[in-house]
């Protein structure tokens, strides 16, 4: 039992729908007919608001992306990975960047061995959309904590199996020697048939009234394709070509001598006659003339006829100017409907509806099957996201479920692993529309992308013990929800500053990122395992390393940074947030003493001091600070 889900039910005050009368059965019935449409209309328009969201970003840096991919510096891998994670934040679509490698490995403009980094780097890259929108239950200390520790599990894990696998690829190709194999095995025989897009088919209908994106244009420019022209915004539909009629002018070089000129010619006997007379030159000499000439030459152009039905194609506007009206409209809708959808949610799966729910998606199988429960909600994952083929989509719409804990940490961590395997069905499928030589590259990285998940599931799931992950992913989540501005800087700092950094240090060159980077590398690992010691065996430390209290304050806490955003934040936004988390301190404390009175969970309650403690018999003790007491273990 987790002690942030705790819902102190009034069951006694509830009366059964069968004793109700008939106008109340029949308002209680409309009330949920009502909330259960609001709830789909919102969770519509959020799915909309998320592929908005991907256009703006194409509009704004596809040709960024595109150029990117293109870069003669793809032969360092580090580069490559911090290109696949920063395009797949411009593009905001995994499927959309991994199809542009696949293509570009097919058409052998890069190397499947090149390759390889960037889609390590297009899997990270993925996992930022719900990062983005965990940040909507921002304003309640506890959904925030469990929404941003679901949607960072994503994260963690991508780092982890790109930490393991990225120096053993660089060592002995494991990946491109894996999938090079498996391809080899194969009958390699190419189609050009899509797999059925059910979530577009409903969706994408509105999304395409308001903007319709040239993909072509940004695949072009990562192929450097000398035929490149045009906007990534699709403003024509209809074009038609016309003969046009232009004038070319030439020109010639001619050798003559004017004492032999005919005089029947009069143009050029009109120059001789200057040249003798008035320049004074020899007639017998010979002089060069440039002489020039026009031609009348017919070519085909496309003129454009009818704009696109959709609503941004009506305009003139470039594509950044366009593109960063729709960031604005996507993110506001994200942040509208995402609080719809948790109040609708809190309202209907409240008392004896959100207990069954709860129990059912987060129980396990009855014995002795129970170990597979979460193989099939992996499964899950990726049946899902084949079938609305976008991981992206499938994780945000879990993320908010997190938060308000109808769906625990450790159930959408499978689920999410299965989502980066049904994602990678979109590049074999990119790869298969390939033909010829092309086909066997293409489908190669394509199958490198599915080892990749494959080999990091592997690694980080059967055993309960590596599922590092989740702890890391809870440990954000708790530090988030104490810190809120650190949600913020973690997305700018593990997104931008750290992709960009790398990928700036390997484009200086290999010695230059081994001066900068391995020190730092070093550092980090070397405050881990001092962390893990102090935690595990402090007694194997000197006495100073036993905790971190001889470093300033700032080097082992976030304190004083939250009095430097108390003292130069001043909105009312931000006061609220620090007055709630204040106040959402002592709540905890209320919440336990009443589960201990209603349902007897609770040891023990010391309260009154600053070291408040709880103990309960299964759960997550936690103070009134929101810290984790570290005498209890940890069970969410």
């Amino acid at each position: 039992m987790d002690i942030e889900n705790v819902q102190i039910d009034e069951d006694e005050d509830e009366v059964p729908f069968k004793d109700l009368s008939g106008s109340e059965k029949f308002r209680t019935v409309l009330i949920v007919i009502g909330k259960l449409v609001a709830f789909l209309a919102s969770l519509y328009i959020f799915i909309c608001s998320l592929g908005l969201l991907e256009a703006a970003f194409q509009l704004l840096g596809g040709k960024t992306a595109g150029k990117a991919f293109s870069s003669g510096v793809l032969s360092n891998p580090f580069a490559g990975l911090m290109i696949g994670v920063m395009a797949t934040i411009l593009v905001q679509s995994s499927s959309t960047s991994s199809s542009i490698v696949v293509t570009m490995v097919g058409s052998d403009i890069i190397l499947v061995k090149n390759a390889v980094p960037i889609i390590m780097g297009v899997n990270i890259g993925t996992s930022v959309t719900n990062t983005i929108v965990s940040l909507a239950q921002a304003t309640d200390r506890q959904q925030f904590r469990r929404a941003f520790s679901g949607a960072t599990v994503h994260d963690m894990f991508n780092w982890l199996v790109v930490a393991v696998l990225l120096p053993l690829e660089i060592a002995v190709g494991y990946l491109a020697w894996l999938s090079e194999a498996i391809v080899d095995s194969m009958g390699l025989e190419g189609n050009h048939e899509k797999t059925p897009d059910m979530l577009k088919a409903i969706t994408g209908p509105f999304i395409k009234s308001i903007v319709k994106v040239n993909k072509d244009i940004i695949a072009d420019v990562a192929a450097q394709s000398n035929e490149t022209t045009g906007d990534v915004l699709k403003r024509w539909c209809v074009t038609d070509e016309v003969e046009v009629n232009h004038t070319e002018t030439h020109t010639n070089i001619i050798s003559i001598r004017c004492d032999q000129v005919n005089a029947s010619s009069s143009s050029l006997a009109s120059v001789c006659h200057d040249l003798v007379v008035h320049k004074g030159i020899d007639p017998s000499s010979l002089i060069k003339l440039s002489v020039g000439y026009d031609t009348v030459v017919q070519t085909l152009e496309t003129r454009n006829v009818k704009r696109c039905p959709n609503l941004f194609a009506q305009t003139d506007l470039a594509d950044a100017a366009v593109g960063g009206i729709l960031l604005i409209i996507a993110l506001a809708l994200i942040l509208t409907t995402l609080y719809l959808i948790v109040k609708i949610l809190n309202s209907m799966l409240s008392g004896s509806v959100s207990k069954m729910i709860k129990r059912t998606i987060n129980s396990d199988l009855p014995d002795p099957f129970s170990f597979l429960t979460g193989y099939l909600a992996l499964l899950v994952g990726v049946g899902m996201t084949i079938l609305v083929q976008s991981s992206s989509v499938f994780t945000s719409t879990l993320t908010p479920l997190v938060g308000l804990g109808i769906v625990s940490v450790e159930r959408m961590y499978p689920m999410t692993l299965g989502s980066n395997v049904g994602t990678t069905v979109t590049a074999i499928l990119a790869a298969l529309s390939q033909s010829g030589d092309k086909l066997r590259h293409a489908l190669q990285i394509a199958m490198c992308h599915l080892f990749f998940n494959i080999t990091g599931i592997l690694l980080f799931y059967p055993f309960p013990f590596m599922r590092w992950p989740i702890a890391m992913a809870k440990t954000l989540g708790k530090t988030t929800s104490k810190h809120r501005w650190f949600a913020i800087f973690y997305l700018i700092t593990m997104f931008v500053i750290f992709p960009g950094s790398i990928f700036a240090l390997s484009y200086a060159g290999w010695l230059t990122l081994a001066a900068v980077g391995l020190p730092i590398l070093l550092l980090f690992l070397t405050v881990i395992i001092i962390n893990v010691l102090q935690r595990k065996r402090p007694g194997a430390l000197p006495k100073v390393l036993r905790s971190w209290e001889f470093l300033p304050a700032w080097c082992h806490s976030l304190k004083p940074i939250d009095r430097l955003i108390e003292l130069t934040c001043r909105c009312r936004y931000c006061r609220t947030l620090q007055q709630a988390a204040a106040e959402e301190g002592s709540e905890d404390v209320a919440i336990v003493a009443e589960v201990e009175k209603a349902n007897g969970l609770a040891r023990s309650v010391k309260d009154g001091s600053e070291d408040t403690e709880l103990t309960i018999i299964a759960g997550d003790p936690i103070s009134p600070d929101g810290v984790e007491n570290p005498a209890f273990d940890e069970k969410l």
